[in-house]
C-alpha cells in the first residue's frame, strides 16, 4: 500500500514538473536570419519555436512535426504573437514566424477600387517569403509536414495567408485569421477556417471578405465576433483578449481531433471568458 503511495506521489509529481515545464521552459525559440538570394540577398529572418520534445522525437525520425507558418499584421513585427506561437507549440507544432516586411520596403498604401486595395504586390511577397522559408527550413527540421501547413495571421498578415491558400490550396490544411480585411475567404470546404473578428469602427472588412452565416455553416467555416479592437490582436492586447483567443484556437483544434498537448496540458493563458463577459469588463470607448 505504501509503495503505491509513493509511486502515485512519484507520478502526480512528475506530472506536476512537466506542467511547470512545458509552461516555462518546454518550448524552444530560436531565431533563424535568412537570405533569399534569388531576391538580392532579401532577408527574411524568422522566428522558430518548438517543443523541445517533440523536436528530439522529430530528430529521431519518430515523427513528422505539423508546421503553423505565422504571418504578422503592418507595423507589427513577426515576434508580436508569442501566445500564439507557444499555443501552437504546446500542442507539438512547429511554428515559424515570418518577417515579411522590411524598413527598406515601400510603405503600403491603400488604392480604393484596385483588386485588394492595391495590395497584391505585398501579398505576392509575402508567398514569396513563405516558400523561402519552408524550402531553407527543410534543410534544418526535415522531419516535419510541409505539405499540410496551418496559416495563422493578423491583419495583412491574415490576407497573406488566406492569398496563400487560395494560390496553393494542395499545401493548406488550415487557416487562423485574426480580422484580416481584403482578401476573401476560401469557401470550398477543403481548408478548415477560424477568424477572429473585431469591433473596429476604423478597420472593417472589405464587401465579401467574410462569408454571410449561411456559406459559414455549409462549409464549416468558422467566425468569432469579438468585442476586441483591430491592434489588440496581437501581443499587444490584454491578457483577457489573448487568453479567449487562446482558448478559442485551443477548442478549434479539439474540434478537428487535434490533441497533442502532453498530460493534458492546460491552456499557458489565463482561462477564456465570455464575450458577454468582455463586454462587461471593457470600458467605455
Amino acid at each position: 500500500m505504501k509503495r503505491g503511495i509513493v509511486v502515485f506521489v512519484s507520478v502526480a509529481a512528475l506530472m506536476g514538473f512537466n506542467y511547470f515545464a512545458a509552461g516555462k521552459w518546454a518550448i524552444r525559440h530560436r531565431t533563424v536570419p535568412l537570405a533569399d538570394i534569388l531576391r538580392d540577398g532579401r532577408d527574411v529572418t524568422v522566428e522558430v519555436s518548438v517543443r523541445r520534445d517533440r523536436e528530439i522525437q522529430a530528430m529521431a525520425e519518430m515523427i513528422d512535426l505539423p508546421v503553423v507558418i505565422l504571418s504578422h499584421g503592418n507595423t507589427v513585427k513577426h515576434t508580436e504573437y508569442s501566445f500564439l506561437t507557444n499555443t501552437f507549440a504546446a500542442r507539438g507544432y512547429l511554428v515559424v514566424s515570418v518577417q515579411h516586411d522590411l524598413s527598406s520596403d515601400d510603405p503600403m498604401v491603400t488604392k480604393v477600387g484596385e483588386e485588394y486595395v492595391g495590395r497584391r504586390s505585398q501579398y505576392n511577397r509575402g508567398i514569396a517569403n513563405i516558400l523561402f522559408t519552408i524550402e531553407r527550413l527543410k534543410q534544418l527540421y526535415p522531419n516535419a509536414d510541409y505539405r499540410h501547413l496551418t496559416l495563422v495571421g493578423h491583419s495583412n498578415g491574415g490576407d497573406i495567408s488566406m492569398y496563400f491558400a487560395k494560390r496553393h490550396p494542395e499545401l493548406v490544411k488550415k487557416v487562423v485569421t485574426l480580422d484580416n480585411l481584403r482578401v476573401p475567404f476560401v469557401t470550398d470546404g477543403k481548408i478548415k477556417i477560424l477568424s477572429f473578428r473585431s469591433k473596429d469602427p476604423q478597420f472593417k472588412p472589405d464587401p465579401g471578405v467574410v462569408p454571410d452565416d449561411e456559406t459559414c455553416a455549409k462549409v464549416g467555416i468558422q467566425v468569432v465576433k469579438t468585442e476586441f479592437q483591430h491592434n489588440e490582436l496581437s501581443d499587444r492586447g490584454s491578457d483577457q483578449v489573448k487568453g479567449f483567443i487562446e482558448g478559442a484556437v485551443h477548442d478549434f483544434l479539439n474540434e478537428l481531433g487535434e490533441d497533442d498537448s502532453p498530460f493534458n496540458m492546460p491552456r499557458l493563458s489565463k482561462p477564456r471568458p465570455t464575450i458577454d463577459q468582455l463586454a462587461a469588463a471593457a470600458p467605455d470607448r
